[in-house]
This record gives structure tokens, sequence and C-alpha cells, in this order.
């Protein structure tokens, strides 16, 4: 029976997952998903509660993880958690890209112009969901893969990034570049069957919007309530909806020939018109 055949295409046993920015809610519930896939998970991120945490989880459910402290905007950092991973869990062969965040200080909103946006709000923006979101890790694992000649490269990308989302200009250009990233890393290590991915989350609450999208009593903000009324599926995303997605593009079963593509995993919400 070949490779193409197998009759468990999501199967991830033998691989080795990191997850940068696993203690965050969305890279959590991937990290937790691979591993119920069957791969060892490293779980990667500044937050050592949080991450002990992730990492207990997956371990309790019967999965194989470790949390190890890394920054994924320093260089130093992520080269010293490479080699904790393969220390151990062995080699990693998925590498998914999940850190990011946002800056008020760098979006257009009703106190503040564009052209009133500081320098280093913007560039703490970029290097946050670009530099430390996507080129870094992968400067640093993936090398490794096309050594290994295998593996699998997500990046998280945001439905800002294919139209400019009202007010979060900065962002919606640090992730529309994620996706160009993306598909240039595609062509380049295709040949050396590394495959380079992403996923588009809509709306999911997470630690750095959840202020955006709910009062402190817990019912919609405005701006909530227009989002919702964008998205055809009327409501918000869940995070462990990102993890079939992620297993897909991860499993070198199921997705072999699958590179330089994005996953909209947004309840319509590119879909959707006046």
């Amino acid at each position: 029976m070949n490779e193409a055949s197998h009759t468990n295409r999501f199967d991830l046993v033998g691989s080795v997952a990191v997850v940068v920015g696993g203690t965050g809610v969305l890279g959590g519930a991937i990290a937790e998903g691979l591993a119920q896939h069957g791969a060892s998970v490293a779980v990667l991120g500044r937050n050592r509660q949080r991450g002990e945490a992730r990492a207990a989880l997956i371990a309790n459910a019967s999965g194989r993880a470790a949390f190890v402290p890394a920054d994924a905007s320093d260089p130093e950092s992520l080269r010293a958690a490479h080699k904790a991973v393969e220390n151990e869990l062995g080699t990693c062969d998925v590498l998914v890209n999940a850190a990011g965040g946002n800056d008020p200080r760098a979006s257009v909103h009703a106190t503040q112009r564009f052209e009133d946006i500081p320098l280093d709000a913007w560039n703490d923006v970029v290097a946050s969901n670009l530099a430390a979101g996507a080129l870094l890790p992968t400067q640093e694992f993936g090398p490794a893969m096309v050594e290994l000649g295998r593996g699998s490269v997500i990046n998280i990308a945001s439905v800002a990034a294919h139209v400019p989302v009202s007010g979060g200009v900065t962002y919606s250009a640090a992730k529309a570049a994620v996706l160009n990233l993306t598909q240039f890393l595609a062509r380049e290590w295709a040949a050396d069957g590394v495959r380079v991915n992403s996923i588009t989350p809509g709306f999911f609450p997470a630690d750095q919007n959840s202020r955006l999208l709910f009062n402190d009593d817990g019912t919609l903000t405005e701006r909530g309530e227009q989002i919702i009324g964008a998205t055809p599926a009327g409501r918000f995303g869940e995070a462990e909806e990102l993890v079939g997605a992620a297993g897909f593009l991860a499993s070198h079963a199921a997705s072999r020939f699958v590179t330089g593509i994005d996953v909209r995993v947004d309840g319509g919400f590119l879909s959707s018109t006046i």
C-alpha cells in the first residue's frame, strides 16, 4: 500500500510539531488538536504558566508534549528552543507560526488619523506579526526540514490580510505580508519536500481582541455587533474550529501535494458583501 492510499490521512504519529505562540488561545487549541492526531507537540511561548498548563492538558489526554520557553522575536532564544525541542521530542517536521499581536497606537480610530500613527508602533506590530509571527521561527526551523526532506510550515494569517478591516491598517499590512511570504517559501522549498501554507481565521475571541468584541458585562460591543453582522455564519469562531485545517495541512499523507495555499476559516466573512 503506497502513502497516497493510507487509510488514516490525518495520522500525525511520528511527527514533531512546534507551535510558536502555543501559549495563546488559538495556538493552544491547534497544539492540542495536532496532539490528538498523534503528533508530539512543543508548545513555544513566553508565558511559562500557560505553556506548562497546555502541555499538561495534552499529556493528560495521553499525548506527548513539552513546554519550551521562547521569545519568537529573538533569534538566539529560538535557537535555544530548537535545541531543546530536538533533545526532548526529536526533529521538528511541522511548524505552526501562531505568534502575533496588535497595538491600538498602530490603528486608525476616533482619536487618531492614519498620518498620526507613530513609527515605533507601526514597527512593533509589523515585527510582532511578520518577523516574530513568521520570518524568524521559519528561518530557525525551516532549514532542518529542508535537510530532512519533509515538512509542513503553517502560518496564521487573518481576514485582515485579504481586505483592509477598518482601523487596523498596520495589522492588515503585516498579515498581508505573511501571505506573500507564505507563497514565496512554498515556491522556494517545494522541491525539497517542505510545504508552506497558511490559515486565515475570521474573528475568534482571544486575549488580544476581547475588549474590542465584548463589554465588561459580556454583551457585544458596537464593533462586535458589526463583525457578527458581516459574518454569514452569524457568530464568532471557536478556537477548536481551526484544528481541522491545521491537521490537514500538517499531514503529509493528507496534503502532500498542497503548498502555497491559504485556508479560510472565517464563517464566510470574506465571501460577504453588502
